[in-house]
């Protein structure tokens, strides 16, 4: 998972990023949410550990379950028993097909990204 504090990835890097409707986008970002959300059993803690904050984590799990024809995120609400968070069956499937196809994509392209790198002059300031 990426976290707030982790190196950058090497450059250049390829990033899938599906998109879902206008407007609506499967990357990075949500899928480690998602995967945050399944170690985490919180969406508070799976944002915490990406450097978002707690709305914006809301924003992007309401957007992906609002798109879905079911949530992938189910959320109790918090108070004595706590609250918590995971993803349905639904959900663990969508994280596991967007990690499948980003690995298949980082695998086709590798040779063409290593050419790029060697290629690399200075970086722009």
């Amino acid at each position: 998972m990426t976290r707030k504090n982790s190196p950058p990835p090497t450059i250049p890097a390829l990033r899938l990023r599906v998109v879902l409707a206008p407007e609506v986008f499967l990357g990075p970002g949500k899928a480690d949410l998602l995967q945050g959300i399944a170690e985490t059993g919180s969406i508070s803690a799976a944002g915490r550990r990406l450097g978002m904050s707690y709305k914006r984590a809301w924003l992007l799990v309401e957007t992906l379950n609002g798109y879905f024809h079911e949530p992938l995120v189910l959320a109790a609400t918090g108070g004595k028993a706590g609250g918590g968070a995971q993803l349905t069956k639904l959900g663990a499937d969508v994280l596991a097909r967007y990690r499948r196809m980003a690995t298949a994509c980082e695998a086709a392209c590798a040779a063409d990204i290593a050419a790029l790198r060697k290629w690399r002059g200075k970086a722009p300031k």
